[in-house]
């Protein structure tokens, strides 16, 4: 039986987080989506709570992943661990809270959803996520293996979806919240897109006002992110996927207006 993944790009403000709540629902049913995954790394603009975190879900998604600004808002720290389907990056420390791979039961068999951070220019201190994830392959036993990369670098992401290519159903990128136009499938059965997009204030910059992002190249001084305004989009990637065998069969990049 073929089921269809959807991957939704990183959820930026209350804007955002409206849009998702709008439109996630509808687009799963109208679609035969089976399965959704959510990065709400930025629902708060920067980081998210666990209001937030609980919309979310409400939304309609399954499993939600973080990133880089996990730790951002403290309160968030125990909702990790009595959470099971919000994921932070898996090679954070094993002594922080919550956890980076989990696998969820469905009708149509487990999955399994990893999520990892990238290194190159985000200043984290984390384990290596090639060798993590190189790890985690000799161990994961389900045939439905989800991935996402919160990371800077299009060589990183590429370079991560060619390492599990093969090993895992689908890899995708998140964090720079610009939907890339390489939705593919790669050699082994693996869909792959580098990023995802952002679900989030259409004309703007990553989800910011345009004048602030401006200002701050200009020089001036820092200031607390404001989320643009006006109308929003959903981006993300539908993967269709072999559930006996694992294998994608089709990816799709997705966008809502």
């Amino acid at each position: 039986m073929n089921i269809k993944i959807l991957a939704v790009g990183d959820v930026c403000g209350e804007s955002g987080l409206a849009f998702l709540e709008k439109t996630l629902k509808p687009y799963k049913k109208e679609n035969g989506i089976s399965f959704a995954v959510v990065n709400g790394e930025n629902a708060n603009v920067v980081g998210i709570t666990p209001r937030q975190a609980d919309a979310i879900f409400r939304a309609g998604a399954d499993v939600i992943t973080l990133g880089n600004h996990t730790w951002t808002r403290t309160e968030l720290q125990p909702y990790l661990e009595e959470r099971r389907k919000i994921l932070r990056p898996a090679n954070f420390g094993p002594q922080c809270p919550g956890r980076g791979i989990n696998t969820y039961s469905t009708p149509f068999g487990d999955i399994c959803v990893l999520n990892l951070l990238g290194r190159f220019t985000l200043d984290t201190n984390t384990d290596n996520p090639f060798v993590i994830a190189d790890g985690y392959m000799q161990e994961i036993k389900e045939k439905i293996i989800l991935v996402d990369f919160h990371a800077e670098g299009t060589s990183e992401k590429r370079a991560m979806g060619f390492l599990l290519a093969g090993k895992v159903s689908a890899v995708w990128g998140t964090h720079t919240h610009v939907q890339t136009s390489d939705a593919c499938v790669l050699e082994g059965g693996t869909g792959y897109i580098t990023d995802l997009g952002m679900t989030g204030p259409a004309i703007s910059v990553l989800g910011i006002d345009p004048e602030q992002s401006i200002g701050k190249f200009m020089g001036d001084p820092p200031r607390r992110y404001e989320s643009a305004k006006g109308p929003c989009v959903l981006e993300g990637c539908v993967f269709e996927i072999d559930s006996e065998t694992g294998r994608c069969i089709s990816a799709e990049a997705v966008r809502l207006r």
